[in-house]
């Protein structure tokens, strides 16, 4: 057959037997107040010291060093814990960078070994153009470090101890004289260490293989996610354990770029600390930091590392969401005490490979990346480089190239795609793009990108990302407010605000029924939607938009819409005719003897996804076992539409799934399956590759909508003998009104290893159908099979 574009689908085991889909007999509706199951963390203080910490976290009392540096027998580590939202601060003035930084891939380990095996070398080059380094070290071994550990302990530490996990491998680690480890603690209901308390925060020391402290502590509990109480701690550590170089770690939960860092599970009402509120905590703060690190999901982003450069040499962070355990403390801090004046690359390295080889340890499976970001050379080679890259692809989008950039875009490495963050690998951006300027932009941040360690089993993370809208634009206005304040170059705003408009009209233009839920029920029995056929309808359509009058149907409310471009809109109307998917032409017809949906090769250009959606009838209703990419073409290309009757199960129970993405290189696909997991909301997450038969990876907690925080939850908890798993689905009735989520089968009291195989459904009824997703993010769906 000769070489079609065409979407790529998971691998498929069929296994022998059947299973039945029903919901659980007397069993009310679950409720559907997590996502929806189809959308888709001793000495006395002076006076002055008081001050400045009451300054911070409120009024502190009690122990503390006096003014004077005291050498600590082991390390200065301050734990940075809480912050989330969006924040201000720094400019760009020198951002980016790269042309090859290093990478580690890590293999999974034997039962005795953590080592890291086939490390990316360390790129100790620098670029024409780099800033000098604003920390200098003596490099005779005399160097003192203070790292301050900024620990918001949250529901990590109060359900799953982890921050007292790494305090221990903090204790762990070998001692010197030269290297002061400060925590400070708060932002959570619960302590697993004694000496923590849950009612204020407090600062400790690691010192002599024990927590010594609190050496200061507040009247009251202050919020993890205040940019002042983090200021606050950074001034007392400054003021108290003087250093010739400090190092930051914020602990939590991370939310990437649009959302910041930190949930705080005590005052949840104040949000995550955005990077407008990290930026105006490390300007209040007053200090010069060697390396500034997230031990935290989602934080390797451009935006962040605009944040940090004012005030840091080098961002260590993950751009993907870390699994529960996190850094691990103990081997980088036991070389840093052999070797002071270890640089602060080395030392970034070293807790990239041993946070990967944990990881491969205690999160089999799982995903990790951390990357070691040179800021230095980021604000001396990127901010041109990545002007003229926005400013390149907004002229494309201009003159009606969307669809290459919308295609570059959709086959981009997204992270945490579930959350619908819309955060892609930037350096993969850039390479799907291939112009001259996308090729500039990736080799400047390849560069910068100084070190690169990835699990195995995760492709295409490069070590730097960024916000780029697709999977939803109510947060396009959100990323423009926050890089004003932030002080992203203005081209990148134009830039995204370019694709989402012409997103947005391309939806407009469908008839707006992107993500709408409702609309698939008249397509399953044959009604079409989605479409207008002429020019003229469009031009009504798109005036409607540019009017206000049908925001709701394209997902925008209020000023969320202020970011459309509306001359844009307006003078691509031609090309949003030209350039749209028909789902007239989703017909079933006869060839060679089967079933086949044949399309122009043009109409299959705008196609980014085919799923499986397949509905039980239950006797009252439907049961919606979601979307699944399986599917078959035959010899000419035609979509094969001859329905097996085989849905995924899990130790042969039928499950809800949705996939969230699949690699086009190497086939692997990732998708979730909703459910209860000892009664917590989660989503199991599962791979499939073509060598095995699917795995489930862990189990990813969904915050209570009144959590208000939008931040990731760290890691997949890892699934236990006697674990009990209650599988979620989505119900509608016969009007095909959507109705509640109600239990799928019988409990799942896990024994062993789960098997994941596709088997006959032996339900009588049901109605199954092809999902087309467009370019523009619009769903069509086929006539039922």
């Amino acid at each position: 057959m000769e070489e079609r574009k065409r979407p790529v689908r998971r691998k498929k085991t069929v296994a022998q037997g059947t299973a039945h889909a029903g919901r659980r007999k007397g069993a009310g509706p679950v409720g559907a107040q997590a996502p929806r199951t189809d959308r888709g963390s001793q000495d006395r203080l002076n006076a002055g010291d008081v001050a400045d910490l009451v300054n911070l976290v409120g009024s502190m009392a009690g122990s503390s060093g006096s003014g004077s540096r005291r050498r600590s027998p082991l390390l200065a580590v301050i734990v940075v814990a809480a912050l989330l939202l969006l924040g201000g601060g720094g400019g760009l003035t020198a951002l980016l960078g790269g042309q090859g930084g290093g990478t580690a891939d890590v293999s999974t380990p034997s039962n005795t070994t953590s080592a890291v095996s086939n490390v990316g070398k360390l790129d100790t080059t620098v670029a024409p153009g780099a800033r000098d380094k604003r920390v200098v070290l003596a490099g005779d071994g005399s160097d003192a470090t203070t790292i301050l550990v900024y620990m918001c302990g949250t529901d990590l530490e109060s359900g799953g101890g982890y921050a007292t996990k790494d305090l221990q491998e903090m204790m762990a680690a070998q001692q010197s004289e030269n290297v002061d480890l400060l925590v400070f603690t708060g932002g959570c209901k619960s302590w697993k260490t004694p000496a923590i308390s849950a009612a204020k925060n407090q600062i400790f020391e690691v010192r002599g293989g024990k927590l010594s402290g609190p050496l200061a502590e507040s009247d009251s509990l202050r919020p993890m996610t205040d940019p002042a109480t983090l200021s606050g701690f950074i001034r007392w550590a400054v003021a108290n354990r003087p250093a010739d170089r400090y190092g930051l770690i914020l602990w939590d939960h991370g939310g990437g770029s649009l959302s910041g860092y930190g949930y705080d599970e005590v005052n949840k009402s104040a949000g995550s600390m955005t990077l407008a509120g990290i930026a105006q905590a490390l300007k209040d703060g007053g200090c010069t930091f060697d390396f500034i690190g997230f031990d935290a999901c989602l934080m390797a982003t451009l935006e962040t590392a605009l944040v940090a450069e004012p005030y840091a040499d080098y961002l260590i962070a993950s751009e993907e969401t870390e699994p529960g355990c996190g850094w691990n403390y103990t081997p980088w801090l036991t070389a840093l005490a052999q070797d002071p004046s270890m640089s602060g690359l080395e030392i970034g390295k070293n807790i990239a490979d041993s946070f990967i080889s944990g990881c491969a340890q205690a999160a089999p499976g799982q995903q990790a990346t951390l990357s070691v970001i040179d800021l230095a050379e980021l604000s001396g080679t990127v901010p041109d480089a990545f002007d003229r890259f926005s400013q390149a692809a907004a002229a494309s989008i201009r003159q009606n190239d969307y669809q290459s950039i919308a295609a570059a875009r959709g086959n981009t490495k997204e992270f945490a795609q579930s959350s619908d963050l819309d955060q892609v690998d930037l350096i993969h951006l850039a390479d799907n793009l291939g112009t001259q300027e996308s090729r500039e932009l990736a080799q400047v941040l390849r560069s910068a990108v100084k070190y690169n360690a990835t699990s195995r089993n995760i492709q295409n993370a490069n070590g730097v990302s960024i916000y780029f809208p697709y999977g939803r634009t109510s947060s396009v206005n959100t990323a423009a407010r926050l890089y004003q304040q932030i002080g992203l170059d203005s081209a990148y705003t134009d830039c995204i605000n370019s694709f989402a408009s012409l997103e947005v009209a391309g939806q407009a233009a469908a008839g707006g029924n992107a993500g709408q839920l409702n609309s698939l029920f008249g397509s399953l029995t044959g009604a079409s939607y989605g479409g207008s056929s002429n020019a003229d309808l469009v031009g009504q359509l798109l005036g409607a938009l540019l009017q206000g009058r049908n925001l709701d149907q394209v997902g925008l409310e209020g000023d969320q819409a202020d970011f459309l471009d509306r001359d844009l809109i307006a003078q691509s109307q031609d090309y949003l005719t030209q350039n749209r998917f028909d789902p007239a032409a989703l017909v079933w017809s006869q060839k060679g003897g089967q079933q086949v949906l044949s399309l122009p090769e043009d109409q299959w250009d705008l196609v980014r996804d085919i799923e499986l959606n397949v509905f039980v009838d239950d006797g009252e209703g439907y049961i919606d076992l979601g979307l699944d990419n399986v599917f078959d073409f035959n010899d000419d290309g035609d979509l094969l539409g001859e329905y097996d009757g085989t849905w995924l199960t899990v130790n042969g129970q039928v499950v809800a799934v949705y996939m969230l993405e699949t690699h086009e290189d190497t086939g692997e696909t990732l998708a979730r399956i909703p459910a209860l997991l000892n009664g917590q909301r989660v989503n199991l997450m599962v791979s499939f590759a073509p060598d095995n038969d699917g795995e489930i990876l862990g189990a990813s907690i969904c915050y209570d909508e009144d959590a208000e925080t939008a931040t990731v939850a760290r890691g997949l908890l890892e699934l236990q003998d006697g674990d009990v798993i209650d599988f979620i689905c989505g119900y509608y009735d016969y009007e095909r009104n959507y109705q509640d989520d109600y239990y799928l089968g019988d409990p799942l009291v896990v024994d062993g290893p789960l098997t994941l195989a596709n088997l006959r459904l032996d339900n009588g009824s049901y109605l199954a159908a092809y999902r087309f997703t467009d370019l523009y993010q619009n769903h069509y769906w086929t006539p039922t099979m």
